[in-house]
């Protein structure tokens, strides 16, 4: 069954061609990052916007340089949720509409599914069960995954996602937007152990997360040191070691409290270089995506697409987006 899969949640503009039987065919992302950076995040009707002027030309181009016709497609599929409103909106009508133009099927997605399952797109698919530790901009959780659509969050942030601490934190250091991935390579050039910041609730039960109180250490910190260039690295040394030591705690207790043996570790954060270092070297069998399945893509989109459409599962003519949409709503349905 090939399946075209569409990604608009936010600033990523992305399409996919998933095949059943072969993989994934082909896969075009196009990053709204130029736009929205002299704004210093997001701002949503711009995202839209893009969205509607790159979205088709996208679908054209991917049928193109798959050597595909409309008519070869057997269904789509279209984040629905969460995300920006006005972008699923774009994603949604045009999936829904392309699919009725096409008489095939369509299916709604969860973003964080797709983000959850990108690790099975690579030649060494996670089996399942697994932990899965979703880490972005917008999400920091873990979750039990028993099989497709039977997910059990076990921990979510009280505030702040990784991501958005990153970003935030980049801010404050003059990284401009955005700014995650900035400050992982600032950090390489500070000095460990010139600042210890605090590794926020690895002291209490359970397996929670809080990142709200690092970002206000690291503003702290800069206060009272200045922001000479050595200075910079060696904050950003110490909050990505506090963030990442953080995760790797979690994910372990996660682990232990479960008895399971596997960790799958999703969402742009799952990028981090020292974050993968850390977990790979816990015991446990680790997966990572692919550093572009990491962020938003349109591949996770077309893969979970196609295990639901697969699964008997498909839309009416309803267009629908659900902006905030947690995990723990999804339905097992078919799957069960």
């Amino acid at each position: 069954m090939k399946v075209l899969g569409i990604e608009t949640s936010c600033d990523e503009t992305a399409v996919a061609i998933y095949d059943s039987e072969k993989g994934l065919l082909g896969h075009l992302v196009y990053t709204q990052t130029p736009i929205h950076k002299e704004f210093g995040g997001v701002v949503p009707e711009l995202a839209s916007r893009d969205h509607v002027r790159k979205t088709i030309p996208m679908v054209a181009q991917l049928l193109q340089e798959t050597g595909l016709k409309g008519s070869d497609i057997e269904g789509v599929a279209y984040t629905v949720g969460p995300g920006l409103a006005g972008a699923l909106m774009v994603g949604a009508t045009i999936g829904r509409s392309l699919a009725y133009a096409w008489n095939v099927p369509a299916v709604a997605v969860h973003h964080m599914e797709g983000h959850l399952l990108a690790p099975r797109l690579e030649p060494n698919p996670p089996e399942f069960p697994f932990i899965a530790l979703l880490v972005s901009g917008g999400h920091t959780q873990l979750v039990k995954v028993t099989q497709v659509g039977d997910y059990e969050i076990l921990g979510d942030t009280l505030d702040d996602a990784v991501g958005e601490a990153f970003d935030k934190t980049a801010k404050i250091l003059g990284l401009g937007y955005p700014g995650g991935a900035a400050l992982a390579e600032l950090a390489e050039k500070g000095k460990p152990g010139r600042f210890t910041f605090p590794r926020p609730m690895i002291n209490r039960p359970g397996l929670e997360f809080s990142f709200s109180g690092l970002k206000t250490f690291a503003a702290n910190t800069a206060r009272e040191f200045g922001l000479d260039d050595q200075t910079r690295a060696d904050i950003a040394c110490a909050f990505q070691e506090a963030a990442i030591d953080t995760l790797v705690i979690k994910c372990r207790r996660a682990l232990q409290q479960t008895g399971f043996k596997r960790l799958v570790v999703a969402g742009g954060v799952g990028a981090n270089k020292l974050l993968r270092a850390r977990l790979t070297a816990e015991n446990a069998e680790v997966y990572f995506p692919r550093f572009e399945f990491c962020t938003d893509n349109g591949a996770m989109i077309a893969y979970v697409g196609c295990l639901r459409l697969l699964a008997g599962q498909h839309e009416d003519l309803k267009i629908q987006i659900l902006p905030r949409w947690p995990l723990s709503d999804l339905a097992l349905g078919s799957f069960k």
